[in-house]
């Protein structure tokens, strides 16, 4: 791959980028765009010109779209070189995989148990997580094991392909008008009072359990001195003049709650904080961290590996799981595994392995670069977003990105960044910072997966053993961690820890069954 480093490189001015620049880079963009391309285009217009006639956003959109193309794209790109060919393997696991096919890399002849205790489907996040906290607490007596099958490598999926955060969650006044939308459809027999209340109660049960699963991962990494680039220093969100009133809003809700991660900071701060430069409020979780996330799944696995209660099979695909008595047998590419128990760590690749989660598990795709140079200002160790893009600088990388565009069921998991996406982050990194010299290396889109109500499931999917954790919206970290905790516990018979998922909240059953779903008490508190 050639590559240099750009930082001592300057801006050219705006004038100087010339007509013949500007076209020749539409065409470029033109050129290489790509059936994403227009959903992320759908996805835009419906996100930033809400209630209007569609004559109204599209005319808005085409008005954006010449401004990007011929003024904000062009000017961007006169100061970004791009590798040749830039990688589409994600920052977090361009320096190699240790647990690269396990366990075949080492051991070819090595052979899929016949049965297990557990089976957890998937090594990312949540996958690492079920693992770790299995290692630490199943017995070790040899008869409850745990086999965790994926049909990639380690961390490969969503967890390998994010912008490097330990999140405290969506906060308290997001939760609450994603779920409250939602029970509009759903239930129909409260008022609307009714259901301002309950989506308060989904919100603070949400934040609740996400609060503790940071704390969890924080003391963790300390406890077990795991070497993933941990810094807490929170995750700074701009926000424009028109979105003042609603961070207002949620700040007020957060107070009124308890739940007081989240809060407002002045342009100064931000500016202090990140090196953005704003002119309006920007929200600010506290408690959030930055982190090398594929690190962390890597050492999720050599605490659960290092006993004999947990093992691994990479690069072998769950093709079907069938429920024979009151066990399961699960079909996979090298083989059947019959066991007692099965957890479902599969986020976005859930519908294609049971397809009753279609349109309530929706794979929804986002997209990163990384590269070299970038502003001298940005910040590291602190989680920075735009209104419309993250950025993030770690070590001698700057990485940037964006979208959350549905893709369809097989799509996930597919590799298939869009340019003009790229060149959009790098445009907006230019307004948030001014002009900088940048060339980008990786590129690169991962899957996570959203509910109708954007609120995670965590819990039993069939009524008798088989768990699923799944749903969370891009915010994997702030899930993952407690829940697999969480499920490990109810299948251990552990009941000396706090559940921070109830069934009245998290059961799949709300998104499978909403009539017969056992809602929380309108009258509890």
């Amino acid at each position: 791959m050639e590559t240099h480093s750009p930082e001592n490189e300057t801006s050219p001015p705006t004038s100087s980028v010339t007509w013949w620049f500007r076209l020749r880079t539409i065409c470029q963009l033109l050129a290489g765009m790509r059936r994403h391309d227009f959903r992320a285009a759908r996805t835009w217009i419906n996100t930033m010109y809400p209630g209007t006639s569609r004559f109204a956003r599209y005319t808005k959109f085409l008005i954006w779209s010449w401004h990007q193309l011929w003024r904000q794209i062009p000017e961007t790109l006169a100061n970004a070189t791009f590798a040749k060919p830039v990688s589409r393997t994600p920052y977090w696991l361009a320096d190699g995989n240790p647990w690269e096919n396990h366990p075949w890399k080492d051991h070819p002849d090595a052979a899929l148990p016949a049965r297990a205790h557990v089976v957890v489907i998937g090594a990312g996040f949540t996958g690492g997580s079920l693992a770790y906290h299995w290692g630490k607490h199943a017995p070790g007596d040899g008869n409850q094991s745990m086999v965790v099958l994926e049909m990639g490598d380690v961390s490969s999926g969503s967890s390998g392909r994010n912008e490097g955060l330990v999140v405290m969650g969506r906060y308290c006044h997001m939760v609450a008008g994603t779920v409250r939308k939602h029970l509009d459809a759903v239930r129909a027999d409260l008022n609307a009072g009714q259901r301002d209340q309950l989506a308060r109660k989904f919100a603070v049960a949400y934040c609740r359990a996400a609060y503790r699963n940071g704390d969890l991962v924080e003391r963790t990494i300390r406890d077990e001195g795991f070497d993933c680039d941990y810094a807490r220093q929170g995750w700074v969100q701009a926000r424009d003049a028109d979105q003042q009133q609603s961070l207002a809003e949620s700040v007020g809700l957060a107070k009124e709650t308890g739940m007081t991660d989240w809060t407002s900071i002045t342009p100064e701060e931000v500016r202090e904080r990140t090196g953005m430069q704003v002119t309006h409020n920007a929200g600010f979780s506290i408690a959030a961290a930055s982190f090398h996330p594929a690190k962390w799944v890597f050492s999720l696995f050599r605490s659960a590996l290092s006993t004999d209660r947990v093992q691994l099979y990479s690069r072998t695909r769950v093709i079907r799981v069938e429920r024979v008595q009151n066990s399961y047998r699960v079909q996979t590419s090298r083989g059947f595994i019959e066991c007692d128990f099965v957890v479902n760590a599969t986020e976005a690749y859930t519908p294609l392995l049971h397809p009753q989660f279609h349109d309530r598990i929706r794979p929804t795709q986002t997209q990163a670069a990384s590269g070299t140079g970038g502003p001298a200002e940005i910040k590291p160790h602190v989680g920075i977003s735009g209104a419309r893009a993250f950025f993030a600088r770690h070590g001698e990388a700057i990485l940037v990105g964006s979208d959350a565009t549905r893709v369809p069921d097989p799509e996930a998991g597919i590799i298939q960044p869009s340019r003009f996406i790229t060149a959009f982050v790098l445009g907006e990194l230019r307004n948030y910072y001014g002009p900088s010299a940048v060339q980008v290396t990786h590129e690169w889109s991962g899957t996570v997966s959203y509910t109708p109500d954007e609120y995670p499931i965590v819990g039993l999917m069939d009524g008798h053993r088989q768990y699923i954790i799944a749903g969370m919206a891009g915010s994997g970290t702030a899930v993952s961690f407690n829940g697999g905790r969480c499920i490990v516990n109810r299948i251990l018979g552990k009941t000396d820890e706090p559940d921070d998922y109830p069934v009245e909240y998290f059961a799949p059953s709300r998104l499978l069954d909403p009539q017969h779903h056992r809602w929380p008490d309108q009258k509890s508190e």
